[in-house]
């Protein structure tokens, strides 16, 4: 007898009939009820999002046995892999242990934390930085901090799923606007009575490669008398002179909020929020994925500080740069997504098209991954190449000819 229904039997000492039990039984159409090997619906073979048991090794990435040349990765300086990065993390492992023990608030906040933050807020032209466990854990705390009900948040359809499950979470009214309509936008924001505004938005849009209109979104903020949240992710380490990312000539404007991560250009782990003293600080007292979250690791802090160094006393930035250059120039003859970013898109429609091409460029020896609904629109799907300071003219030239192959 289900256990369910021996409970059921036990209420006010009634007892379910055996006949009563086996009529219940078969009226319940076993193939519908739900239990944790159908809850689930689902995907279609080409929809399937797989785990790949993947290895790298500096520029290789070895995938189900098979040594690729990697075009997937976000370690746009290869700073992951760095002696000296690696150095530090070894270094501060030896000396101080692995784990931070617990949260910043309790004891997990070491003076490096500390010292980390101001180079990086000097860097980046901002009075204060906050230091929190990843770019997923920044941008949901972040929102739900700065947002409540009587606050509009406006944010553009393409934004990365961490700015739109912090928005979703922070129980403010969230209007998106078409990607990168600044007119759409103002309309929005015309409309708006509430007593907070936030305009929320990439930075360099992770799926497309294109970038966020700095200049616009700051002067509708001054008019409109909003905030402005920008995940700089994909910026940070690739943009600017010295790699300070896309908004660096608009650095440390009183409305401007900066997101990023520590595991891209830095090539280590974790996330950043810069702002004015006054935001940071409050944030240190409302930002539940930060109070309620145990600190990062020293070794991921040491190692993301040793990469900063290097970007500033090095030219891996310009050789990135260059690098990107020298694959829009080769390639002139694809129909490429527009991008003057290290992240380069070439749109082929439907699931099948992409993963068939993504599976003989493996062939040919490079891992370069076909992206799929829901991550980009139905029938938008695409292979998103990214290019890495590391890699060589004679690497770009041979995934050129092999996309060429391809046709």
């Amino acid at each position: 007898m289900p256990h369910s229904l021996q409970a059921c039997g036990k209420i006010n000492d009634f007892k379910l009939s055996a006949a009563l039990i086996d009529s219940f039984n078969m009226s319940m159409n076993i193939a519908t009820m739900k239990d944790s090997r159908n809850w689930f619906k689902t995907f279609s073979e080409t929809r399937q999002r797989k785990l790949l048991a993947s290895q790298r090794d500096g520029l290789n990435i070895t995938v189900e046995g098979k040594v690729l040349r990697n075009f997937a990765s976000n370690d746009y300086l290869g700073m992951s892999v760095h002696p000296q990065v690696c150095a530090a993390a070894k270094d501060v492992i030896n000396q101080q242990g692995l784990g931070s023990g617990a949260s910043r608030l309790v004891s997990g906040d070491a003076p490096l934390l500390h010292q980390f933050e101001r180079e990086l807020a000097d860097w980046k032209g901002f009075e204060a930085c906050l230091i929190v466990g990843s770019g997923m854990l920044a941008n949901i705390g972040l929102l739900q901090a700065l947002a409540n009900r009587h606050t509009d948040i406006f944010s553009d359809k393409l934004n990365h799923a961490s700015l739109v499950d912090g928005a979703r979470l922070s129980g403010a009214k969230v209007s998106r606007y078409a990607h990168l309509d600044m007119g759409k936008l103002e309309q929005l924001l015309q409309k708006s009575v509430a007593k907070q505004r936030i305009i929320v938005s990439d930075g360099v849009f992770s799926m497309d490669g294109d970038a966020a209109d700095v200049a616009s979104l700051i002067s509708l903020a001054e008019v409109y008398d909003a905030l402005i949240v920008i995940d700089d992710a994909h910026g940070t380490g690739t943009l600017g002179e010295q790699g300070e990312g896309l908004i660096s000539e608009f650095a440390g404007h009183a409305r401007l909020i900066e997101v990023g991560t520590l595991g891209k250009a830095l090539g280590s782990y974790g996330a950043y929020i810069l702002g004015t003293l006054e935001m940071i600080e409050g944030l240190k007292q409302r930002m539940r994925t930060l109070i309620y979250s145990t600190a990062l690791p020293l070794s991921v802090i040491a190692a993301a500080q040793a990469a900063l160094s290097l970007i500033q006393t090095t030219d891996v930035v310009k050789t990135l740069q260059s690098n990107v250059l020298y694959f829009l120039h080769q390639a002139q003859n694809f129909s490429l997504m527009p991008s003057s970013t290290a992240i380069q898109l070439v749109l082929l429609g439907s699931d099948e098209k992409a993963l068939s091409a993504a599976i003989s460029l493996r062939e040919y020896g490079f891992f370069v991954p076909a992206i799929r609904p829901p991550t980009v629109p139905q029938g938008q799907s695409r292979l998103r190449i990214t290019l890495a300071a590391t890699h060589s003219q004679q690497d770009i030239n041979s995934l050129i000819k092999a996309l060429s192959n391809l046709g």
